[in-house]
């Protein structure tokens, strides 16, 4: 039955579905002459407000509203509130714009995918925040939390491949011919990318959680590099054809990778049954960068910018394998769990860098890109120190980027050192008033006389209760009595 809480959100909810019904099937395809992708108009205001304003949304206000739920921050229904109304202008303003107009595309047909699933994360997180738990509602109400989890995770890795399309669209990249080794590009480089961010995370956050699980980091990346190995194996040459340009090279590289990963999956563990760190992942890296950069291309300037993405990554394997041998000596978890901060090397922030750089590049390296710099007179020089530019805000900031002009287009940047201090900065708070309150359980007075709450702290609980009780997770609910009108039953 529906109340004064669900109706405005019902009707918004059915507002939003019946514009983005109608604003499916926008765009004027009469000024796009037959065989190109995209008109020679500029790009006009209304297309770089939508642009900047879907990076804003998607790029900052989600990801940090992600790690505010996390850590079970009141400002995490706020933010993403505040995301979600700034999304949804943006969308429109994708279906509203003039100038430059553009062939049907992935980056359209994914916008509505991408709308649904926020849709569907606003119900969820509406749910939540309603408190219904009676009847149905109630028993359905742990699968609900936990597809609000999954897809507040799924979402900024969607956001992160549409901005890609996006960028791809406004150069009406990807097509015909091109579109394989266009894929074999951004989906690598993304690949380089996510590998870099998740060393970082581990590095900074993810300590206490290798430990729990009783493996070695490298059980993990070297699973993976088998599995990528073997999709690589059959997937790089059509079967049954001929070998042409770069299969035959392509597909051995995947052999190794399923060879080399089944080795380190081996060697992650002693004979006695420990975690144990090995050298296979960086030396897979490092084998990888070096058959990249022997890639025979058809420009100068490709040659050049392949060349520098070998060595960039054959760096990044080498220094991963110095910080396994040298600086860390094969430990498998901290010393001090507490205080990770500590036992971080300065050597350990190299290798995730390494990475960052060498997913850049090799996105940045297309045949459509190389041919439209060097058009332009772009040296390969200068080109590397942009995109080693972006990597720098890359390591301070998540940034998504696509090189679809001779300028750097930076399409988003969101906080990965940052987010990772934020998340930190507020797990660590949670387990200080944690501590403090059992400090103040323990010195309790030995007359049997608590201390009364003043209206300040009742207050402070209330608000704080109100903001988080929607994020509990299942054994918190469970431990937690059910309260009808703020009075215990």
């Amino acid at each position: 039955m529906a109340t004064f809480r669900t109706r405005p959100i019902a009707a918004l909810l059915l507002t939003i579905i019946l514009l983005a019904t109608r604003a499916s099937a926008h765009g004027d395809h009469s000024h796009i002459e037959d065989g190109l992708a995209i008109s020679t108009d500029p790009i006009d205001s209304i297309l770089w407000a939508h642009i900047l304003i879907q990076c804003l949304a998607w790029g900052v206000l989600f990801p940090t509203g992600m790690v505010l739920g996390l850590t079970r921050n009141r400002w995490h229904v706020p933010t993403q509130t505040a995301a979600s109304c700034i999304a949804i202008v943006g969308y429109f303003l994708g279906h509203l714009h003039k100038g430059r107009q553009f062939a049907h595309n992935a980056h359209a047909g994914f916008a509505n995918w991408l709308m649904f699933m926020l849709i569907g994360q606003v119900v969820l997180g509406v749910y939540l925040r309603l408190h219904l738990e009676r009847g149905f509602l109630g028993r359905i109400r742990k699968w609900q939390i936990r597809a609000h989890a999954v897809l507040g995770g799924l979402i900024p890795v969607a956001a992160w491949v549409q901005m890609l399309l996006g960028g791809i669209a406004t150069q009406g990249f990807c097509r015909g011919d091109h579109l394989g080794q266009c894929l074999a590009h951004f989906i690598m480089g993304s690949a380089f990318i996510a590998y870099g961010i998740v060393l970082t995370i581990l590095l900074l956050c993810g300590q206490a959680w290798l430990a729990r699980t009783g493996r070695s980091q490298e059980f993990y990346d070297s699973t993976i590099i088998a599995v990528w190995g073997c999709v690589n194996t059959f997937t790089e040459h059509r079967w049954g054809g001929p070998w042409v340009h770069n299969d035959l090279q392509h597909t051995s590289m995947g052999i190794i990778w399923w060879a080399a990963g089944l080795v380190g999956i081996w060697l992650s563990r002693d004979r006695a049954g420990r975690p144990k760190r090995n050298l296979i992942p960086a030396i897979v890296i490092f084998m990888t960068g070096w058959a990249m950069s022997a890639h025979p291309q058809s420009l100068m300037l490709s040659t050049k910018v392949h060349g520098v993405f070998g060595y960039t990554l054959m760096s990044a394997g080498v220094t991963r394998a110095i910080e396994i041998a040298f600086v860390l000596r094969d430990k498998v978890k901290p010393e001090q769990p507490d205080d990770v901060d500590s036992e971080i090397n300065s050597f350990q922030y190299l290798p995730p860098f390494l990475l960052y750089a060498s997913g850049f590049l090799f996105m940045g390296a297309t045949e459509e890109q190389m041919q439209m710099l060097s058009d332009a007179g772009v040296t390969h020089v200068s080109y590397i120190l942009i995109l080693y530019s972006i990597t720098f805000l890359m390591f301070l900031c998540k940034s998504i980027t696509h090189i679809s002009t001779p300028y750097t287009v930076l399409t988003s940047s969101t906080v990965v050192l940052m987010l990772l201090h934020l998340y930190s900065a507020n797990a660590a708070g949670s387990k200080k008033v944690q501590s403090k309150s059992g400090d103040e359980e323990a010195s309790r007075p030995l007359n049997g006389h608590p201390r009364i709450p003043n209206a300040a702290d009742r207050q402070a609980h209330d608000a704080q209760e109100f903001e988080l009780e929607g994020l509990m997770s299942d054994d918190e609910d469970e431990n937690v009595k059910p309260r009808t009108n703020g009075h215990a039953h």
